[in-house]
Parts: structure tokens; sequence; C-alpha cells
């Protein structure tokens, strides 16, 4: 089938001659009641396409935004916040109870930066009993020596409360890996992102379906191939990395997808409810799945708070060209209500361009993209990321829409 636009450069060169249509584009298609307050993506750039490979609807990580990027956040959020309700005034955050991990700590302190800047008061909260033994809060400190105070979370006829104050808007920070038991269609406090589509509920097999459809719909408005900007890939269920139970069936897909693709491509085969870059091992062939060991198998099958892997996503490798010093590289953009608002490298010297970057030896590096901005003209990089981003969290909106209905 031809296209107007056929290739990665010609597409490059549309966006930078286009930035402002295609804004408008995706504005119009963003309704407020499906769009995640925040989002982040990770992208892949190989010599043929740029692609999505991963998002994340709970996002860690805006201690890794450069200062200007996060200034530009607050303005996103103080936009957002008072279309939700001009009279909120106070804003929680419910937190992950990995409070351990200073570098998330980090992230906390920025993140709660960034929405106290836009002229809210902000708490950090959880309703996870285990971190309040001996007193109904918790005070850290985190790596960059941030103080940061989480408060215990109730629920007072319907509404959130923390210290007997209650939470006009709150902001979800916990994937829910592990469910909070809590009735949340009960709950009258408005809560962003929706707690009804956690690691619990969510798969990776049906955002990246949904990204398909969102790509075919932006390539059918602008006659764009849709193969440039999207990795191809399989879905296996009921799969049993302990038993073995279904890895021949993982390892078939593996072997049909390779038939669309080069002889030397990688794939990756994900957890579809994996997050925090578990539940990933990268292959060349289906034996290499049929045939692993205990060791490789195991780690395959558990994820973060005992998720147990049976639904698994076949995903054709995209070999990042980008590099920092010398060092394989890919993008993570952040988004706040569907607007590119930063993001970071993540880098990995212990990797090769083809390999999972999400892994042990990965550093962030600084990303700034805060000179690309709607209602201007743009011929940075930046701009097609911003656009492949704003793609994959508008398929979210997808996800959401299926689960609020």
């Amino acid at each position: 089938m031809s296209y107007k636009i056929n290739t990665k450069n010609e597409f490059e060169k549309f966006v930078s001659e286009h930035w402002n249509e295609l804004n408008e584009y995706f504005d119009s298609k963003f309704e407020k009641q499906s769009t995640p307050i925040y989002s982040s993506v990770d992208i892949r750039e190989s010599k043929d396409k740029i692609a999505p490979v991963d998002h994340n609807m709970y996002p860690a990580g805006f201690n890794n935004l450069c200062t200007l990027d996060l200034g530009y956040a607050t303005e996103v959020f103080a936009q957002t916040i008072s279309s939700i309700d001009k009279d909120i005034k106070t804003v929680g955050v419910i937190a992950e109870s990995h409070t351990k991990n200073l570098f998330y700590l980090d992230h906390l302190a920025m993140l709660g930066k960034a929405i106290r800047d836009a002229g809210y008061e902000v708490t950090f909260l959880s309703f996870d009993n285990n971190l309040f033994a001996e007193a109904s809060e918790l005070n850290l400190i985190s790596h960059s020596q941030f103080d940061l105070q989480i408060l215990k979370a109730e629920i007072k006829d319907g509404k959130i409360f923390a210290s007997n104050s209650e939470q006009d808007f709150v902001i979800l920070n916990n994937d829910q890996s592990d469910p909070i038991d809590i009735d949340w269609k009960s709950i009258e406090t408005p809560i962003n992102p929706t707690p009804l589509i956690g690691w619990f509920a969510r798969q990776k097999n049906k955002h990246f379906s949904y990204y398909n459809k969102t790509v075919e719909n932006f390539a059918n408005q602008f006659d764009i191939n849709p193969d440039i900007l999207q990795a191809k890939f399989r879905t296996v269920e009921n799969v049993d990395f302990s038993s073995k139970e279904g890895l021949e069936q993982l390892g078939k897909a593996v072997d049909d997808l390779k038939t669309e693709l080069p002889e030397d491509k990688k794939i990756f085969v994900k957890a579809s409810q994996g997050t925090y870059g578990m539940g990933i091992s990268v292959v060349s062939s289906g034996e290499e799945i049929i045939s692993m060991n205990r060791k490789a198998r195991n780690k395959m099958d558990i994820g973060k708070n005992k998720i147990k892997f049976t639904s698994l996503l076949v995903q054709e490798g995209v070999d990042t060209i980008l590099q920092y010093d010398e060092m394989p590289a890919e993008v993570a953009i952040y988004l706040v209500a569907g607007k590119s608002v930063g993001g970071f490298m993540r880098v990995n010297s212990e990797k090769k361009a083809d390999g999972n970057l999400n892994s042990r030896g990965m550093v962030f590096r600084k990303f700034c993209i805060s000179e690309i901005r709607q209602n201007q003209d743009h011929k940075a990089k930046e701009a097609v990321y911003t656009v492949v981003a704003r793609l994959a969290t508008l398929a979210s909106t997808e996800e959401i829409k299926e689960v609020l209905n």
C-alpha cells in the first residue's frame, strides 16, 4: 500500500512542518473524563521507525525531569486540576509502599513540588497499614535529602481523609500490582488516574491493541505508513513458567512474529502485567523460550508484589540508534493531561542496542524538551517523540473508557 509518508525521515519532516495541525488533532481527541492526569511513555528509535515500547499510567521518575520541564508540568497541572473543580485546594497523592526506595522518594518530592507550585496544598498518603505500625505518619528523607511525610489515609462517608483533613482531589501514584482493598466505586473524592485500571486489571496486550487502532486512525488522517510508528506484536495467554505449560505456544508465537521481521531481529517477550522492567526476556528464537532453564523461568514467572505472569506480549525488538556517551539509550516522555511536559534518557552500559535497557546497569540522563511547545514551529527530534507519546497516551484513554463504562 502506498502512503504519502512512508519513511521515518519523511515523518520527521512532516512533524516539523505540521506541528500545530498535529497538536490540534490530539487536543480534539483527548476527552476530559478519560484522560489520565499523567503518564509516561518509553520510546525506542531504530533506523526505520520510532515506536513506544511501554506506557505507564502511574509514573515514577519526575525527579529525572529538568527544572524547566518541571516548571511546564506545573503550568499544565494548574490548568488541569482547575478544570476538574475550581474549588480544589488540597491534593492528596497516594504513594507506593516501597518507601525505602530513596529515588522513588525523590520522585514524590518533585511531583509534589510541581503540584504545590501550581497553587495547591499537597499531602502524601497511604492506605497501607503496615507503614504505620507506630504512628499515623511516616517521616522520611529522600536520596537528595528532601524531607517527606506520608500520612495514614482513611475513608469517612465515602471521602478520603489524611490526619482528619479531607482531600479535595486525589492523584493515584500506586500502580496497584498489589490491589488496595477499597471499593473504589463507592468513593466520592475524585481520583485520577482511575484506580480501576491498576496492574491487577491492566494488560499491556490490551494497551498495544488500542495503540494499533489509535495509530491506524492517525495514519489514515495524515496518510502515514503506520509501520514506522509501531512495533509488531503477538499475544499469548495461559502460560505457566513454573510448570512449563504454554511454553511451546509462546515459542511458536515468537517464531511466527519473526517471519515478518529481518532475520537478525530480536524479540522481546514481556509479562503483560509487568512493571519496573520485570518479566522481560529478549530472545532470537522460539526455541530459546522452550528450552529456558529454571532460573530464567523463575524471573519470568513472578513479578512485583508476587503477581504471577500468565499473559505475555511478544513484541518486535526495536534496535535503538540513540546513544549517550557511546552507551545505548532510549527516551521516556512524561505527559500531564495528555500534553508532553518533559522526559529523560534511559542509558545502560551493560546492554547492546537490541537489549532491554530497563534493567540492571541503567542510569538516567536529563532530556529537556522545554522548548517543545504547542503553537510554535519545531524541527527538533523531541517533537517527533512528543507525537508518539501523545499517541500512546491517547490509546490509554480507550483503556480507561473501558473500565469506566
